[in-house]
């Protein structure tokens, strides 16, 4: 009987490529095992089938982004974690090949503030992460607020103007009712505590965030907790 070898090996020795070509070959889920997708190089194999799939490319990952509807109460670490397989939206499968090499040194960018929730980026793209790194100032975030109490349509509209509160200038917002119980709000670089003090403001409690949208990105209907690649359409 022989001894367990690579995977990678395996694909050098039918394929006769190189190392680097076999390992982009697995690593871009276009190897079978026995029929079954199989992504890890150092994946060990004995007498089974390895197989190639149709239109196989030796080529390194694309760089991808990734949406996600992050529950409140949970940190950009976990929130990354969570991220997997099986947390894919199944409305957002179509048409794509999720392969976990997508999962690999994603970092978060534009992160919520802690207790939101709504739309987490993750990227491995560094263009993406420079172009919100540089237009984060200017960039629009739109969230829905969750509050208790009543205000006036004056109070709302001195926010969109710029207010003061306790002889401090509050960040311009575009705030309106979205039913009797939460806000819809848009503000540029929101920073941690200034939703919070634009609701006390305007005599409203506070009770929850949720962002859902970055710029040009909207979350769209993503449920709580799954995740959706970013559209090479979309732009922040």
């Amino acid at each position: 009987m022989s001894e367990p070898v690579r995977l990678s090996k395996r694909l050098i020795e039918q394929l006769g490529c190189s190392r680097r070509e076999a390992e982009q070959y697995i690593e871009g889920g276009w190897v079978t095992v026995d029929g079954v997708v199989v992504e890890q190089p150092q994946f060990k194999v004995e007498q089974q089938r390895v197989e190639l799939l149709p239109g196989a490319r030796a080529e390194t990952l694309e760089p991808v982004t990734l949406l996600l509807n992050q529950p409140a109460g949970m940190d950009s670490e976990d929130a990354r974690a969570s991220m997997n397989m099986g947390s894919l939206s199944e409305a957002h499968r179509e048409g794509v090949r999720a392969l976990h090499g997508h999962f690999a040194r994603q970092a978060c960018v534009a992160p919520l503030e802690r207790g939101a929730s709504g739309l987490q980026v993750f990227t491995q793209d560094w263009r993406v992460s420079r172009k919100i790194e540089a237009d984060l100032r200017r960039l629009e975030q739109e969230f829905i607020i969750e509050v208790r109490g009543e205000t006036t349509p004056q109070a709302l509209e001195r926010l969109a103007r710029g207010a003061m509160r306790n002889d401090r200038e509050l960040p311009k917002a575009k705030a309106s009712w979205q039913n009797e119980t939460h806000l819809r709000m848009v503000l540029k670089n929101p920073q941690p505590g200034q939703i919070s003090e634009l609701c006390a403001y305007l005599r409203l409690e506070l009770l929850g965030m949720r962002r859902i949208r970055l710029g040009g990105v909207s979350m769209g209907k993503l449920p709580l907790g799954q995740w959706r690649y970013l559209a090479t359409s979309e732009r922040f």
